[in-house]
Protein backbone atom coordinates (compact mmCIF):
# COMPACT_ATOMS: atom_id res chain seq x y z
CA UNK A 1 0.00 0.00 0.00
CA UNK A 2 1.12 3.33 -0.77
CA UNK A 3 1.27 6.53 1.28
CA UNK A 4 2.12 10.37 -0.34
CA UNK A 5 1.47 13.28 0.25
CA UNK A 6 0.84 16.11 -2.01
CA UNK A 7 -0.71 18.71 -2.10
CA UNK A 8 -1.58 18.74 -6.30
CA UNK A 9 -4.00 15.99 -5.64
CA UNK A 10 -7.26 14.93 -3.52
CA UNK A 11 -5.15 12.61 -1.60
CA UNK A 12 -3.01 14.78 -0.11
CA UNK A 13 -5.85 17.69 0.27
CA UNK A 14 -7.52 15.27 2.40
CA UNK A 15 -4.58 14.03 4.56
CA UNK A 16 -3.94 18.13 4.76
CA UNK A 17 -7.30 18.04 6.39
CA UNK A 18 -7.14 15.03 8.59
CA UNK A 19 -4.22 15.48 10.30
CA UNK A 20 -2.32 12.76 8.44
CA UNK A 21 0.22 14.57 7.79
CA UNK A 22 3.61 12.29 8.80
CA UNK A 23 6.72 13.92 7.30
CA UNK A 24 7.85 13.24 3.24
CA UNK A 25 8.39 10.26 2.85
CA UNK A 26 5.40 8.89 4.90
CA UNK A 27 6.53 6.71 6.94
CA UNK A 28 3.75 6.79 9.65
CA UNK A 29 0.72 7.73 8.17
CA UNK A 30 -2.96 6.30 9.47
CA UNK A 31 -4.36 5.18 6.22
CA UNK A 32 -2.74 4.44 2.61
CA UNK A 33 -3.45 6.48 -0.14
CA UNK A 34 -6.02 3.19 -1.42
CA UNK A 35 -7.75 3.81 1.96
CA UNK A 36 -8.06 7.43 1.49
CA UNK A 37 -9.16 6.94 -1.86
CA UNK A 38 -12.20 4.64 -0.89
CA UNK A 39 -13.09 7.41 1.68
CA UNK A 40 -13.35 9.99 -2.06
CA UNK A 41 -15.03 7.39 -4.09
CA UNK A 42 -17.76 6.48 -0.77
CA UNK A 43 -18.32 10.78 -0.69
CA UNK A 44 -19.05 11.08 -4.28
CA UNK A 45 -15.43 13.15 -4.82
CA UNK A 46 -15.65 15.33 -2.04
CA UNK A 47 -12.82 16.34 0.39
CA UNK A 48 -14.94 17.42 3.07
CA UNK A 49 -16.86 14.51 3.09
CA UNK A 50 -14.23 12.27 2.62
CA UNK A 51 -12.04 14.26 5.10
CA UNK A 52 -15.03 13.55 7.43
CA UNK A 53 -15.43 9.61 6.80
CA UNK A 54 -11.72 9.22 7.18
CA UNK A 55 -12.10 11.24 10.41
CA UNK A 56 -14.91 9.05 11.80
CA UNK A 57 -12.72 5.90 10.97
CA UNK A 58 -9.65 7.23 12.41
CA UNK A 59 -11.91 7.97 15.72
CA UNK A 60 -13.29 4.26 15.94
CA UNK A 61 -9.69 3.06 16.42
CA UNK A 62 -8.59 5.36 19.13
CA UNK A 63 -11.85 4.97 21.49
CA UNK A 64 -10.72 1.39 22.68
CA UNK A 65 -6.97 3.03 24.05
CA UNK A 66 -6.15 5.11 27.34
CA UNK A 67 -8.08 8.12 27.31
CA UNK A 68 -7.16 9.60 31.22
CA UNK A 69 -4.35 8.71 33.79
CA UNK A 70 -3.61 10.08 36.75
CA UNK A 71 -0.29 9.62 38.58
CA UNK A 72 -0.15 10.88 42.30
CA UNK A 73 -1.19 14.60 41.67
CA UNK A 74 -0.60 14.80 38.10
CA UNK A 75 -3.89 13.51 35.96
CA UNK A 76 -4.61 14.43 32.06
CA UNK A 77 -7.29 13.19 29.63
CA UNK A 78 -6.85 12.26 25.80
CA UNK A 79 -9.63 13.26 23.97
CA UNK A 80 -8.14 12.43 20.49
CA UNK A 81 -11.11 10.27 19.54
CA UNK A 82 -13.67 13.69 20.36
CA UNK A 83 -11.95 15.82 18.95
CA UNK A 84 -11.75 14.02 15.27
CA UNK A 85 -15.59 13.47 15.64
CA UNK A 86 -16.22 17.07 16.16
CA UNK A 87 -13.94 17.91 12.91
CA UNK A 88 -15.72 15.36 11.25
CA UNK A 89 -18.84 17.31 11.69
CA UNK A 90 -17.55 20.46 10.87
CA UNK A 91 -16.56 19.45 8.17
CA UNK A 92 -20.16 17.74 7.01
CA UNK A 93 -21.38 20.70 7.99
CA UNK A 94 -19.72 22.29 5.25
CA UNK A 95 -20.19 19.94 3.02
CA UNK A 96 -23.77 19.78 3.31
CA UNK A 97 -23.73 23.60 3.08
CA UNK A 98 -22.04 23.68 -0.32
CA UNK A 99 -24.59 23.72 -3.26
CA UNK A 100 -23.94 20.08 -5.92
CA UNK A 101 -25.18 22.46 -9.12
CA UNK A 102 -23.82 26.51 -9.00
CA UNK A 103 -25.23 28.23 -11.45
CA UNK A 104 -22.16 27.81 -14.01
CA UNK A 105 -22.27 24.68 -14.40
CA UNK A 106 -25.27 25.19 -16.92
CA UNK A 107 -24.77 25.32 -20.61
CA UNK A 108 -27.63 26.92 -22.42
CA UNK A 109 -25.73 27.92 -25.13
CA UNK A 110 -26.48 24.53 -26.75
CA UNK A 111 -30.38 24.68 -26.27
CA UNK A 112 -32.24 24.61 -29.67
CA UNK A 113 -35.13 26.52 -30.30
CA UNK A 114 -38.49 24.86 -30.63
CA UNK A 115 -41.43 26.23 -33.16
Amino acid sequence: MTHTYLLSNQIGKIRLLIGDTDIVPITDAQFSDEEIQVFLDMALQSLLAAASYALESWASTLTAGLTSEKIGDYAYTQKNAENKMALAKKYRDEDSMTPALGWGSFNFTDVEESE
